[in-house]
């Protein structure tokens, strides 16, 4: 079982690259402890900035210090960092067009306990909205550095987004196939070439739950193809089309507030054009959700495997 959350993925390869890259600068709103990046602020003190709780501040001193030259990754909770900066990431962030990275943290409904205060179930339809901003979810520990990797070698914005807890791995060191901006076809070798009965888009830690819905559904003799689409901006179109086309029903998986923006409303309003057919959002519902840990508020909105496979038998029943 993997102890490794995301959040520490991040800072591996952070640690491992700023050694050699003095332009690397990491900025913290009093979150060093809970984004996993207090090993980053002992080993290189001169390469981190700690902004206490002001993530306004946080966003602005990190475009001012991209304009320096400077690869700034910009890490705090995803509820704070996607309202309460909402303007910095649009004007000195992504107007400006500078090489800022931000992370949010506890995504989703990470601080499941504390409520809709700290949930983050708005922030794919936000930042998402902003012109020169790119919105990734990586799917696991692997993805996520692969990610990073890549992020280092651009100097354009983007916001990261991911979790607080670890999520089972989906793929391994070894085996992590990744392209930027491309999304990633699990199983790859056992889908059929006419195509299935359904295709599952998920991002983020829906993945891994779509990824044993896929499982439990090749059981009762249901063929279901698993888009892992961690670039929600820019959307991987073409994996879209092409899968939606073959399949008799698409299904796509979240912890966001699927119907006013986010992968959801994308995919949507991608298969309404170019092949018209099914479409069902699995989300956070549309009003306060339920206190719990995370996996609780999963297993109550059916946003688990054997919910996301119940909900694919319900589809292909209506589709008949």
């Amino acid at each position: 079982m993997n102890k490794i959350p995301n959040r520490k993925a991040i800072c591996d390869v952070l640690l491992k690259e700023a050694g050699d890259d003095r332009d690397i600068i990491v900025l913290c709103s009093d979150s060093r402890g809970s984004a996993s990046l207090a090993p980053f602020a002992e080993a290189y003190p001169g390469q981190f900035v700690e902004m206490g709780i002001a993530e306004q501040d946080l966003v602005s001193v990190a475009a001012g210090l991209a304009h320096c030259g400077k690869k700034a990754f910009a890490a705090s909770p995803a509820c704070f960092l996607s309202t309460r900066s909402y303007e910095q990431c649009k004007v000195d962030v992504a107007y400006s067009n500078t090489n800022v990275k931000l992370i949010g943290i506890s995504g989703g409904i990470s601080y499941g306990a504390l409520g809709m205060s700290h949930h983050s179930a708005q922030d794919i339809a936000a930042l998402s909205a902003i012109p020169n901003m790119r919105v990734y979810l990586p799917s696991d520990r692997h993805q996520t550095a692969k990610l990073v990797k890549a992020l280092l070698k651009d100097d354009k914005p983007a916001y990261i987004r991911v979790g607080r807890n670890p999520v089972e791995d989906i793929y391994s060191e070894d085996d992590c196939p990744f392209e930027l901006n491309k999304a990633t076809v699990l199983d790859k070798a056992n889908i059929p070439g006419e195509g299935t009965d359904a295709v599952i888009i998920a991002c983020g830690e829906m993945v891994r739950p779509a990824y044993e819905a896929a499982s439990l559904l090749k059981k009762d003799g249901i063929r279901a193809a698993v888009l892992d689409m961690y670039c929600v901006k820019p959307l991987d179109e073409e994996s879209v089309i092409q899968f939606a086309s073959r399949a008799k029903v698409v299904i796509t998986a979240e912890d966001e507030q699927a119907s006013f923006g986010g992968l959801g409303s994308m995919v949507s309003q991608i298969v309404g054009r170019h092949c018209p057919r099914r479409v069902v959002n699995i989300a956070l519902p549309d009003a306060p959700v339920i206190t719990g840990t995370s996996q609780e508020v999963f297993d109550y909105y059916k946003m688990n495997a054997e919910g996301m496979a119940e909900r694919v038998k319900e589809a292909l029943d209506e589709w008949r």
